[in-house]
């Protein structure tokens, strides 16, 4: 049986990326910063359920002592993730953008992958296929946001894409790091969930689709990349 810890599960891709490896057979920790809503979500999902705060050091070692606990971890997929916005839904763009929008961004999209790496890796390199999968996006590749032709060149804000290039290369480098380890940055497309009010063009089943596909992987699987339901894509 694999075992799978998604972080930010009890809502959007998170949440629906639970469903879908519960149905799959993987027994699923729903990682969430608040325990009523997390509990509640496990329990419709028929899977476990552990507080993880990813912007806190000691919920995340808690949740990895849990879990260390309970017998080990193969799967980890780092969803949690924000995306800050201004008045009436409005994207802060280069000219309001502030470092302190920047580092709260990246406290919880780059920093908090780092911290659940950090504390559930050796409970991953004692798995036989251990896989780690980082929820990035579309606006992270740097081809497509300097292509004048490509839709997310118009996208005009700073953190969220930032932090997701770092997200990016956080992958690359955990990959050559851990060869043993199979270790993806993937794109789930522009889905409808609360990160962007609900203004995506795509239903939660069709965004966690690439985010299931990476999760199930073999040792055989690629590491290091970048992917959407279409396949790689350009750094």
């Amino acid at each position: 049986m694999t075992t799978t810890l998604i972080t930010g599960a009890n809502k959007g891709l998170g949440y629906e990326t639970a469903r879908q490896l519960v149905e799959a057979g993987h027994t699923v920790y729903v990682g969430a910063r608040d325990s009523e809503r997390g509990r509640r979500a496990a329990e419709r999902l028929g899977a476990r359920f552990v507080q993880l705060d990813v912007t806190d050091d000691a919920s995340v070692r808690a949740a990895a002592k849990t879990v260390e606990d309970d017998g080990g971890l193969d799967v980890l997929i780092n969803n949690a993730g924000i995306e800050g916005r201004g008045e009436g839904n409005t994207v802060i763009g280069a000219e309001e953008v502030t470092a302190d929008d920047m580092r709260t961004t990246f406290d919880t999209n780059v920093f908090g992958v780092v911290r659940v790496t950090h504390a559930f890796l050796p409970l991953l390199r004692r798995s036989a296929a251990p896989v780690v999968v980082n929820v990035s996006s579309g606006l992270a590749s740097l081809t497509a946001l300097s292509d004048p032709d490509h839709p997310a060149h118009f996208y005009p804000g700073i953190a969220y894409p930032a932090s997701k290039t770092a997200v990016n290369m956080l992958t690359v480098q955990y990959a050559k790091a851990f060869p043993e380890l199979r270790v993806n940055s993937v794109e789930p497309g522009f889905t409808r969930t609360d990160l962007n009010g609900n203004t995506g063009h795509q239903s939660v089943a069709e965004g966690a689709a690439i985010i299931v596909r990476m999760a199930r992987i073999g040792p055989d699987g690629p590491t290091g990349g970048y992917f959407d339901v279409d396949g790689p894509l350009a750094w």
